[in-house]
């Protein structure tokens, strides 16, 4: 009786918990919440530092009693406890106007693809245990595809590319399920490593997380471009130990992502592969639709369309897709009802 008491006055909430970013929509309101998946905790008392931004700007800058930590890995809970405060701090920060005593929202929130019934119900339990009084799963894929437009319902082929932070998922769908994808532990993360790797072996240059990142969004093309980019990539010299800094264009980073890309695509061409021919047809007419932070990499739609021979498009604001996908589902739960996963109590996981 309590907490249907609280739940009226609480916001339903639609949740995108990635690997590198966490966006909450809240009906009514749009998305209010778009921060780095990130948490800073003081080891001497276990308390929270910073949620977000503000623990991001810590990352590699902090003395031995606080650690910065991503409680997600490959778009999995990998710190349930990290993962349980965090999410109740995004709780918390919607209903902090509201002045919710004790608020008991209901959540969708999206999952990947391959998630393990454990993994399943490991964020199930950490939404809950944040204070939410139901929580709804959806495919993040299939969240991807609602928020792009996609006619998930139709008898008719619709694909999503969704390259995230942790991982890439890609799936071909139809009368409202995923009929073949594939979902790689590969996407924007091994992108950076891959930079990292490349300044280490080419330039003797150790760059951190941060670096690595900006240098990719300033500079990665995965086709030569009509006009070259140039900037500064900096980092600590491993032979002096010392600052060192050099100039770099688009074509070094090119070399560097070459081999996560074409894993990618690769993938992708796996994915049509084993796609029912009727459904290949709509697929050849329509296209493919690209979302997540992946599909603002310079050129990858036109190389993605070269390989497959088929018309790629990229979705309106593609970082944000999967959470307007958790929205829509939030706000037409009646007729979207069927693409919600049964939930782990129902498959007696305790």
């Amino acid at each position: 009786m309590i907490k249907k008491f609280f739940k009226n006055f609480s916001k339903d909430m639609g949740i995108d918990l990635g690997t590198a970013n966490t966006l909450v929509y809240v009906r009514e309101q749009g998305i209010v919440i778009n921060e780095p998946s990130v948490v800073a905790i003081n080891n001497r008392n276990e308390k929270i530092l910073a949620v977000g931004e503000d623990a991001k700007i810590m990352l590699g800058k902090t003395p031995t009693h606080i650690s910065v930590t991503r409680p997600l890995i490959d778009g999995v809970i990998s710190d349930f406890e990290v993962s349980e405060k965090m999410i109740k701090h995004f709780i918390e920060k919607v209903h902090r106007e509201s002045f919710t005593l004790m608020p008991r929202p209901r959540v969708v929130i999206a999952i990947p693809l391959d998630v393990t019934e454990v993994e399943r119900k490991a964020v199930e339990d950490a939404v809950m245990g944040a204070g939410a009084s139901q929580v709804l799963l959806i495919e993040e894929p299939m969240a991807s595809a609602i928020g792009a437009g996609l006619p998930i319902q139709e008898a008719t082929g619709s694909m999503i590319v969704d390259i995230g932070g942790g991982t890439t998922e890609i799936a071909v769908i139809s009368l409202g399920g995923v009929v073949s994808w594939k979902a790689l532990k590969l996407a924007g993360d091994k992108l950076n490593e891959a930079i990292i790797q490349y300044a280490r072996d080419k330039f003797n240059i150790l760059l951190g997380e941060r670096t690595a990142e900006k240098i990719k969004i300033q500079t990665a093309s995965v086709l030569p471009l009509n006009e070259p980019i140039e900037t500064i990539m900096r980092g600590r010299d491993l032979l002096t130990g010392l600052p060192k800094e050099i100039k770099i264009t688009d074509s070094n980073i090119r070399e560097a992502i070459t081999k996560p890309i074409k894993l990618i695509v690769d993938n992708i061409k796996a994915t049509i592969e084993n796609t029912p021919p009727e459904l290949v047809a709509d697929l050849y007419e329509k296209g493919m639709v690209l979302t997540g932070g992946g599909a603002l990499l310079r050129g990858l739609d036109t190389l993605i369309s070269q390989e497959t021979k088929m018309p790629v498009h990229i979705t309106d604001e593609p970082l944000t897709a999967v959470v307007r996908g958790t929205g829509k589902v939030l706000d037409d739960l009646n007729n979207l009802k069927d693409i919600i996963l049964p939930s782990t109590k129902d498959s007696g996981l305790s």
